[in-house]
């Protein structure tokens, strides 16, 4: 995780300077400080969530391009952290045991954003799906094993999970309690 985090601030300032943008430029559009972009360049501090996107809209970048970029620094088709390191709404029609809960989203030019509660039962059963969007899945309660493509990655509480929800993929729930998670999708808006 911590070289993810690193890598983040890495690809602002390979961003930044290929679009020959000084750190003002930059922080002034994405509402922070000088100061905060620098640190944030450098690896001293982490951005918080809607302080990173508003960082990719002002490079004027697609979210996805950004997230591209670094994927391909990484050999893997997701990336893991583990935990040591309210409106329910129907997405599926032929998905038994599957809870999700709408808690808000949000639209900033290119980038749709949007954050739901998932609650996969025992037992539940779910072919694999694509979404137009990348996933970041944080467990909240209980054990998930999340299948992506082929590869099968075991989560546990305080775990996390980021990939391309356009590879094949779907959560199975092997234990005896729900578990949830906290699921955040990133859509470039067509």
């Amino acid at each position: 995780m911590e070289d993810f985090i690193l890598d983040i601030g890495k690809r602002i300032k390979k961003i930044r300077k290929e679009k020959k943008l000084i750190i003002s430029q930059v922080a002034d559009k994405a509402g922070v400080s000088n100061g905060l972009i620098s640190r944030i360049e450098n690896g001293r501090t982490i951005p918080s969530l809607p302080v990173l996107l508003n960082i990719i809209d002002a490079l004027e970048i697609e979210v996805s391009s950004f997230f591209d970029g670094m994927q391909k620094e990484h050999s893997n088709n997701y990336i893991v952290t583990r935990h040591d390191a309210y409106a329910e709404i129907e997405k599926e029609v032929e998905a038994e045991g599957f809870v999700y809960q709408f808690i808000f989203n949000k639209s900033m030019n290119s980038i749709g954003f949007e954050a739901v509660l998932l609650e996969v039962m025992p037992n539940s059963k779910r072919d694999k799906v694509v979404t137009d969007a990348y996933e970041f899945k944080y467990i909240l309660t209980g054990d998930i094993s999340y299948i992506i493509d082929e590869e099968e990655i075991k989560l546990s509480v305080g775990d996390s999970i980021f990939f391309d929800g356009r590879i094949p993929h779907v959560p199975i729930n092997k234990g005896n309690i729900p578990s949830k998670m906290l699921v955040l999708y990133f859509y470039n808006k067509e």
